[in-house]
């Protein structure tokens, strides 16, 4: 198995950028739908599975919907949800799948001027806090 897989958005590539030691199925700029689509016959199987999704989704997008379809397919020990720092809506609906599996929910600590990615020090937080001690 794969000791470490991260999926998703921009600030999912940024996380892997932090740790490189993981295998990455991200792309800057996807929406959750897209993901699924462009994903739909990868396995999401990893001891760990780091998961950025959501900031990127558009009204016509059913969120929850897919961030569901996407957990119904992770098999791990541990699961981190990095929580969108926009769009409300979306952070409750992230927070709402993360809860019905016991995941890990992680807030961006520290963001660049966009208010959207964090900057190096939130990085460097989501990835320690992923780490195996």
């Amino acid at each position: 198995m794969i000791e470490c897989l991260i999926v998703g958005d921009s600030i999912a590539v940024g996380t892997a950028q932090q740790r490189p030691e993981c295998v990455s199925l991200s792309q800057g700029g996807i929406n959750s739908r897209d993901w699924n689509k462009k994903n739909a016959g990868n396995s999401v199987a990893a001891s760990t599975v780091i998961i950025s999704l959501g900031s990127n989704d558009t009204k016509d997008i059913r969120t929850i919907w897919e961030l569901q379809t996407l957990r119904d397919k992770v098999k791990a020990d541990r699961v981190y949800w990095i929580m969108p720092a926009i769009k409300p809506h979306v952070q409750k609906m992230v927070q709402v799948v993360a809860d019905s599996y016991g995941d890990t929910v992680l807030p961006i600590i520290s963001l660049q001027k966009d208010g959207v990615h964090p900057d190096t020090k939130g990085y460097r937080a989501i990835a320690n806090s992923t780490r195996v001690k």
